[in-house]
């Protein structure tokens, strides 16, 4: 694959290689962060330094279906030893899925000094690079955060109802059979989360996995443009919604438009389809 810096990205800063983590371990600016969908897979080795970010129990509020709270945000920051202006890479298994979820949570708190490793864990994996079962010992920090802004990078059910009266544009990332309401999960998946299957009216769909090579790397930015602009029209200038299930593969495509892309104006709705398709009276297309 090659250098990041090559691929035509609109900030290729946002991503670092596995060569540039394995050159910071050490790096005492730099918190190297774990998240992935499969909670056994930090426990069997990970990268030397990393600390675990669950999805499920590190940025989810425990009752309510939204995400931590500023002093929530605080209390991890300081467990996982970071301050504001450290460095966060973050990296996980589903090619970086879970891994943009996590970062796109720690933007809402402002902490926008984050990377993806690209390729993530396959790739550090498939590189033969040294992984070790010992968790880090860390020093907990003194971290103040604002308060988390979801003005800006976060969509609501009654934000995505205005768009849609005013035809923007919105992707919907999930599987084929999931967008015609074949299906309400991905194949392989428990069917279940929503009462009614479909999509928003207006979205067109591009499953989220076909952003990334089979390496776990990302498309360059040509391929890329290819997938999105070219084939359902969407225009970097224009405010944009990305949807799934609960918000976790629209932040990848999220990360893609915004990042590598360079659209001005993307939010990542996730509350997604187990809102939107158990909602009483929303329009649903199949």
């Amino acid at each position: 694959m090659s250098d990041i810096s090559s691929r035509g990205y609109a900030n290729p800063d946002k991503l670092v290689s596995t060569a540039w983590v394995a050159e910071h371990l050490n790096d005492n600016n730099v918190r190297v962060i774990e998240s992935n969908e499969d909670p056994l897979l930090y426990p069997s080795g990970h990268v030397p330094g990393a600390v675990e970010v669950d999805w499920v129990k590190d940025l989810n509020d425990p009752l309510r279906r939204d995400y931590l709270d500023k002093s929530g945000f605080e209390a991890l920051a300081s467990r996982i030893g970071i301050q504001p202006e450290t460095t966060v890479v973050f990296y996980g298994d589903k090619s970086n899925w879970w891994a943009t979820y996590a970062l796109w949570v720690f933007e809402l708190f402002g902490h926008s000094n984050s990377r993806i490793m690209d390729g993530g864990r396959l790739k550090w994996v498939e590189e033969e690079r040294e992984l070790t079962r010992e968790k880090p010992s860390i020093s907990p920090t003194s971290y103040s955060a604002p308060e988390r802004d979801d003005s800006q990078i976060r969509a609501f059910r009654d934000g995505v109802l205005a768009h849609i009266g005013a035809e923007g544009q919105l992707v919907d990332v999930r599987s084929p059979a999931e967008f015609s309401g074949e299906k309400l999960h991905m194949e392989g998946y428990p069917q279940e989360g929503a009462v009614r299957g479909g999509h928003i009216p207006g979205a067109g769909n591009v499953p989220w996995s076909r952003a990334a090579n089979e390496d776990g790397t990302f498309k360059n930015a040509a391929d890329l443009r290819a997938i999105y602009l070219d084939e359902i029209g969407l225009d970097p200038s224009e405010p944009t919604i990305a949807y799934c299930r609960i918000g976790e593969r629209s932040s990848h495509t999220w990360f893609v438009l915004t990042n590598l892309l360079g659209f001005g104006d993307v939010r990542n709705y996730d509350g997604s389809w187990t809102e939107w398709g158990n909602s009483v009276g929303l329009p649903i297309e199949k």
